[in-house]
């Protein structure tokens, strides 16, 4: 009897990688990172340093969480990190949008109250920032 292995002992197994998509907008004293999908083991490291990367000294990071469909204790970890390192740097991580599993887990994990965490991105830009931000219109 032949039994069909779909890999061999010593062969290098890649992990699949959920969908997660980050959009970067330069604001006036800050920056605003859109987090589409699902964060979790396969790519929350690469949302750590993505936002790494954007990050300049001294200005805060608005996260708009509200296409975020899946966060597992992964993505926790993530935010957790960004939320430390930008403390550390003398600014703030503001969390906007954040709703269903994301927000269960925040809650559960009593990460919730530790966090900037506001309705929405307009918010949390005004509380980053300390001014207005509307959305640029989209073309028709």
């Amino acid at each position: 009897m032949h039994v069909h292995t779909p890999y061999r002992p010593g062969d290098k197994l890649e992990p699949a990688s959920t969908p997660l998509t980050l959009e970067c907008k330069r604001l006036d004293g800050g920056v605003l990172i859109i987090v589409i999908g699902e964060v979790d083991m396969t790519n929350a490291g690469h949302l750590e340093r993505y936002v790494a990367r954007q990050m300049s000294p001294g200005e805060p990071v608005v996260l708009d969480l509200g296409l975020l469909t899946f966060m597992d204790s992964n993505g926790l970890r993530a935010l957790e990190n960004l939320h430390a390192a930008l403390r550390e740097g003398g600014t703030a991580l503001h969390l906007a949008g954040v709703h269903g599993i994301s927000a269960r887990l925040l809650q559960v994990t009593g990460v919730w109250p530790l966090l900037n965490i506001h309705p929405s991105v307009a918010e949390a830009v005004h509380r980053a920032l300390g001014h207005d931000w509307t959305p640029p219109a989209q073309p028709a």
